[in-house]
């Protein structure tokens, strides 16, 4: 099947399938005939697309890693310049996408991890808009499932503490979800204050969509903060 025919029938399965559907058939194409498709499935208005679009990605790049490395480093090169002002885009979903690749291969998180660092700080490749910080503190929250011990040596918690100031509902409760992923003790004060906090988010986990409330981010954070604890 050519590339063309392949991307067209890819997005068709991206409206149709479950992720376990899709995750299989991204397993049988070749990972950069696919790669075109998942770029411009990223900023889809339909959740699912868009969604599922981001997790198949990061099982692709696992794939395309494990075989080629540097033809890995070319699509994480492309993804930092979509994030860049001079890409003359926005770069709906790519943060998101950035961390998924990231949570999937670990050479991918060694070598990369600092980037996405980086677009939480002020000094680095900073993200201003406050859609990209969704994307970006669901991220962080995503690498972190896999990745923690290295997302703390790169003093992201540090990074992450503003954001649970955000005037955004979708930051902030994220942000929380973050650090409770990193068993961030230093955060526990401030999450506390988000405990009254009962603005919905809108929330995607292993193909699921749920709608969260600040709140209940914040206190399975501090079980894990405090789970921690315990355990030590």
């Amino acid at each position: 099947m050519g590339g063309r025919a392949l991307k067209r029938e890819f997005w068709g399965k991206l409206a149709e399938l479950p992720l376990d559907g899709l995750l299989n058939f991204s397993d049988i194409n070749p990972a950069e005939d696919l790669i075109h498709g998942l770029f411009a499935s990223l900023c889809n208005s339909r959740e699912k697309v868009r969604w599922f679009s981001i997790s198949v990605f990061g099982r692709v790049m696992a794939r395309l890693a494990d075989g080629e490395m540097e033809r890995a480093r070319v699509v994480m090169r492309r993804f930092m310049w979509m994030l860049n002002d001079e890409s003359g885009g926005i770069g709906w979903g790519v943060p998101e996408a950035f961390a998924e690749c990231l949570a999937c291969h670990e050479k991918l998180a060694e070598e990369y991890a600092h980037i996405l660092v980086s677009f939480m700080r002020e000094d680095g490749f900073y993200l201003e808009l406050e859609p990209l910080q969704r994307g970006l503190m669901w991220g962080i929250g995503r690498a972190a499932q896999t990745r923690g011990p290295l997302l703390l040596e790169k003093n992201a918690v540090v990074y992450l503490l503003p954001y649970l100031d955000s005037q955004d509902p979708t930051v902030r409760g994220l942000a929380s979800w973050a650090l409770g992923n990193l068993r961030a003790p230093e955060a526990k004060k401030k999450i506390q204050t988000l405990l009254n906090d009962n603005s919905p988010v809108r929330f995607y986990e292993q193909g699921l969509f749920l709608t969260v409330k600040v709140r209940e981010f914040a206190a399975k954070a501090l079980q894990q903060i405090e789970q921690v604890n315990t355990e030590n």
